[in-house]
């Protein structure tokens, strides 16, 4: 098995390239074909393999200045031009007799079969196939030259790796049928925001390997793959329990907790105080001992932090400690698999038992198709519930106050618990109320209470038993019935 060097892929590819087969990369120009080339090639050397990066396109003083920009050093790679010699464009050098297909697609393969013979590579990588196909001339004799290369390379210890960069008017099927695999990178130029890049394995004989797109990313010192989450693959055994909040009220009303491994859903108008609650979770398991892990949409930190210490809610001393996380998000540059690399990383090696995402509004604007948010929502809270975390999850209703209180995203029917918050007006004054509308496996407390943000921290009041349409927004009195005469 080939280790490609490119991490996240070789997961992508159930283990890697199967040794001495011949590949096809392919992908519009910038999607990063050459990159990942670089760390075949690299990888190779690193493991002590003779390498050759054959490029009928580029110089080898421009692969060394991208190699430059990543940080890497070619002097392990073997790299061979195949270019036009300075002459070509001389009257003396036109062919009058053969066309030019005939004589030079001969020259370049001869030239590429004599340093295979004389490097004895294990890795070989063809950057492109554009530049062979114009030498062809023609599709048929194009075809046969690729056949040609896979019967040369077959019997020599080498895995091939071509690079198509997919220019060509009518795109070839003939290069997917004869290679083993067909890995394809898309980029897509949003009207807002960062370019966003998915790979796709579109065929790999004989082996079981991650189907549909996985986000990719490139930055100094490579490409970097983040495939596409199967919570069906790490379920584990859990124990059922129970995490307080630190308030008695709180955790009364949510009968006793939260569970360890389920999700709880914050809604309600912006400013009611969901992120508060969800800080507070996080502020009680750090009081345990227990790490969280914080990812904010949609404010900045040191907005959280400075609105948190003004609550008497101290954040500081636990993130010192490396009991609490912080990781502020910004949806136009982040794609949703880098996102749910973030939450795997902060659950296996931060070892997170409480994790936040504030808010599933911030969320839905990472993702670029809103269609699949839901799925992969309900994807990513399995892979959680099953490692123990307890999610907590925000979300902003559409207005402040009224019946007609709307989410831009319904995740209540995947949240195990929900919790409500409302503003309501009462005695010329707008007040906040607080209920749990929804907790699965286990009794909680039904009732409305009042809820308010103070410079000592959250405080949740009494049953407000005396008024009826509190969750309208507009409350009305309740008369007590008058206790009867002895």
């Amino acid at each position: 098995m080939a280790q490609i060097g490119v991490p996240g892929l070789d997961d992508v590819l159930g283990g890697g390239l199967t040794a001495n087969r011949l590949y096809l990369l392919e992908g519009a120009p910038g999607a990063g074909k050459t990159t990942i080339a670089m760390q075949f090639l690299i990888e190779g050397a690193r493991r002590g393999e003779s390498v050759l990066y054959v490029t009928l396109s580029e110089t080898a003083k421009e692969l060394a200045g991208v190699a430059r920009s990543h940080g890497w050093d070619l002097r392990s790679v073997h790299v061979r031009e195949m270019l036009p010699n300075n002459d070509a464009l001389e009257p003396e050098e036109q062919y009058t007799m053969f066309h030019p297909s005939e004589v030079e697609l001969s020259e370049t393969t001869l030239k590429i079969l004599a340093d295979v013979e004389q490097l004895r590579p294990q890795r070989v990588v063809f950057d492109s196939l554009s530049e062979l196909r114009l030498l062809a001339g023609s599709s048929l004799r194009y075809r046969r030259q690729i056949l040609a290369l896979k019967q040369f390379f077959a019997g020599r210890n080498c895995t091939v790796l071509l690079l198509d960069d997919m220019t060509a008017m009518e795109h070839d099927l003939q290069v997917q049928s004869i290679s083993h695999a067909v890995i394809r990178l898309d980029q897509n130029n949003s009207d807002f925001g960062s370019t966003r890049r998915r790979l796709l394995v579109t065929k790999y004989r004989g082996r079981h390997f991650r189907t549909g797109y996985h986000d990719y990313t490139i930055g100094r010192g490579g490409l970097q793959v983040y495939p596409r989450l199967v919570a069906a693959e790490h379920h584990k055994p859990l124990e059922q329990v129970r995490m307080p909040s630190g308030l008695p009220a709180l955790d009364a009303l949510l009968g006793g907790g939260i569970e360890r491994g389920t999700s709880s859903l914050f809604v309600g108008a912006p400013g009611t105080g969901k992120s508060t609650l969800g800080v507070q979770f996080a502020l009680a398991a750090a009081r345990r001992g227990e790490r969280s892990a914080l990812f904010i949409f949609d404010e900045s930190i040191n907005t959280l932090r400075t609105r948190c210490a003004g609550m008497g809610m101290e954040l500081g001393p636990f993130i010192d400690q490396g009991l609490i996380r912080l990781r502020q998000i910004d949806p136009a540059e982040l794609s949703p698999g880098e996102f749910v690399h973030l939450v795997r990383e902060a659950v296996t090696e931060h070892q997170a038992k409480v994790l936040l995402i504030d808010s599933l509004n911030g969320y839905l604007n990472a993702m670029p198709d809103e269609r699949f948010l839901i799925v992969q929502l309900h994807e990513l809270l399995t892979y959680l519930g099953q490692h123990g975390v307890a999610t907590l999850m925000v979300g902003a209703h559409h207005g402040l106050i009224g019946g007609n209180m709307t989410s831009a995203v319904d995740a209540s029917y995947l949240a195990d618990a929900v919790v409500l918050l409302r503003y309501f007006e009462l005695a010329g004054e707008v007040r906040q109320a607080i209920s749990v509308v929804k907790k699965r496996g286990g009794q909680h407390e039904r009732t409305i209470r009042d809820f308010s943000l103070t410079e000592t921290g959250i405080h949740i009041g009494e049953p407000l038993r005396n008024f009826r349409g509190i969750l309208t927004g507009v409350p009305i009195p309740v008369e007590t019935p008058a206790s009867s005469p002895p």
